[in-house]
């Protein structure tokens, strides 16, 4: 398959790359090793949280890669029961990193499943600071979405949620967009099934595997997507998405999956 360059996709103050390595249940020399592979086999973005417990093995795979710190896209994020910590929090979370930014920092899950505006305020003041480039929110409801905005007047620049064909909510994806954020997609793999005679029979046509199809599903919906392995020749084949595209044709039968399965 021919290599191209991961799409991007604008955000309110950096350009996230569509596609990127998800970390969560990645440990210790594993989730080193991890990164250091995604960072050499050609990822540009890496997805961790506070709450994963390995942000300082992902510094060091980013240091280990020798690719330079100002072209890997970070995210990390904050977790609940962090709300009224934010600065400490994010501090030490750079520390960890080994970086003085992260490219995105979201909210991981609405503190007490409330919108919270209080942290978003935080949130908006340590961007404006420069520790944070963009900011975001993850698992949040378009009510709370709405809450934030109505309390700040700024709206998340992204929303992290469960995403993959079984999922797709045409409506969901409607009221985001209205709102001016975009949604990046976790777990896309775990929450598919791959054997869905949908999904078997695109990636026969691309002569591609029914996982590939559903990453590629993500960027030509232009919905960032983070797929998390700690295998080498998963990470590769997860990152080699980026030579066939699919048609409308094919994106309207995929994003029926999730239409027959609501």
């Amino acid at each position: 398959m021919t290599a191209a360059p991961i799409p991007t996709l604008a955000l309110r103050g950096a350009d996230i790359p569509l596609l990127g390595l998800g970390t969560w249940r990645a440990e210790g020399d594993g989730a080193v090793l991890a990164t250091a592979t995604a960072l050499e086999l050609g990822y540009r973005h890496i997805d961790t949280a506070t709450g994963y417990g390995n942000e300082a093995q992902v510094g060091r795979g980013l240091r280990s890669s020798g690719v330079p710190p100002d072209e890997v896209f970070l995210t990390t994020k904050l977790p609940p029961e962090r709300a009224g910590r934010e600065r400490a929090t994010l501090e030490e979370s750079l520390i960890d990193l080994g970086t003085d930014h992260v490219d995105l920092w979201l909210v991981h899950w609405p503190p007490n499943k409330q919108a919270t505006p209080s942290t978003w305020e935080k949130f908006i003041e340590l961007r404006d600071e420069g520790l944070v480039r963009a900011i975001g929110v993850s698992n949040y409801s378009v009510a709370q979405i709405d809450e934030l905005i109505a309390a700040t007047g700024e709206a998340p620049a992204i929303n992290q949620v469960p995403w993959s064909p079984t999922d797709y909510d045409a409506q969901l994806v409607a009221d985001h967009a209205a709102r001016g954020v975009e949604l990046e997609g976790y777990s896309p793999l775990r929450r598919t099934d791959l054997t869905h005679p949908t999904l078997v029979e695109v990636a026969a046509t691309h002569g591609v595997s029914p996982a590939q199809v559903v990453l590629r599903w993500h960027l030509d919906h232009h919905v960032v997507v983070i797929p998390k392995s700690v295998h080498r020749d998963r990470i590769a084949a997860n990152l080699d998405i980026l030579g066939f595209a699919l048609t409308a044709a094919e994106l309207a039968r995929i994003d029926e999956i999730g239409v027959r399965a609501g």
